[in-house]
């Protein structure tokens, strides 16, 4: 992305944008709020935070004063609402703005011809905690342009983070090892091979990780995690894909890791 990209366009919006000061002033009611997830993003890195009215109408008023520039989608991993997003962008960008989205595991292949500008279009998956995780892998789609993806790279060095390449397959790169090795806990907790703190240091100290599979699908979102699952699933067509059925039935139930305050720990919501 081009180095004025300041944030990211997203179906709802973050509060600590609250106090920022738009670059002129517009109307503030050009964008409709339409879904629950935020995440945006500034000059300095990703931030996640909740909603408010106030928020709401500045990003709106930003928005209106992007026409002219790149902007980032960051809805929640959700094909349907990304596309609908992406199409109202399509509309209110001027022609040669960059798109680009970021998704742990939806095609940008497919997202990119939901638009007007497949070849401006590129995967930017960021990681969990994004200030402390050093990583964005950027994804091309079929139509990603050679300019779109050195600009991509070009934005990643900007915010400070170190960018791979990956072509645009379920999962991509990074989530195509590290998911499938998190649904294999599960099953190994569902299979009661271990407990789950067990399982967690076992591989926390036998295996070098940070933190255990269980701890970070709790820290992803255990319906984040199925939704991945179930894009690998039916990209591959491959049995060894299916979600655990601990994670469907966790989903069912609302544990849905941190978020809720109840996944594979507790946390005391």
């Amino acid at each position: 992305m081009n180095p004025e990209l300041s944030f990211a366009a997203t179906g709802s919006f973050p509060s600590d944008l609250a106090n920022a000061k738009p670059r002129r002033k517009v109307s503030s009611d050009v964008v409709t709020v339409r879904t629950t997830s935020t995440s945006a993003i500034s000059g300095t890195g990703l931030k996640k935070c909740r909603p408010t009215k106030r928020s709401a109408r500045f990003v709106a008023a930003a928005i209106a004063a992007m026409v002219r520039l790149d902007v980032f989608e960051a809805a929640t991993e959700n094909e349907d609402l990304k596309v609908k997003i992406l199409k109202d962008l399509c509309a209110k960008l001027q022609p040669r703005a960059l798109l680009a989205t970021n998704t742990s595991s939806i095609s940008i292949t497919k997202l990119a011809a939901a638009t007007d500008r497949p070849d401006r279009f590129i995967g930017l998956h960021f990681f969990n905690p994004v200030p402390l995780m050093a990583l964005l892998e950027l994804i091309r789609g079929l139509q990603t342009s050679d300019d779109t993806h050195a600009k991509a790279e070009a934005f990643a060095k900007r915010i400070g983070k170190v960018s791979i390449t990956a072509k645009n397959s379920p999962g991509f790169a990074v989530n195509r090892i590290l998911c499938p090795m998190i649904n294999e806990a599960i099953f190994a907790l569902q299979e009661g091979i271990a407990t789950a703190e067990d399982l967690d240091a076992g591989m926390k100290l036998g295996c070098n990780h940070p933190i255990g599979p269980l701890a970070l699908a709790d820290m992803i979102g255990l319906d984040t995690m199925l939704s991945v699952m179930e894009v690998f699933y039916e990209g591959f067509n491959d049995p060894k894909y299916r979600p655990a059925p601990l994670l469907k039935e966790m989903v069912a139930a609302g544990h849905l890791g941190r978020k809720t305050g109840q996944g594979f720990y507790s946390y005391g919501k």
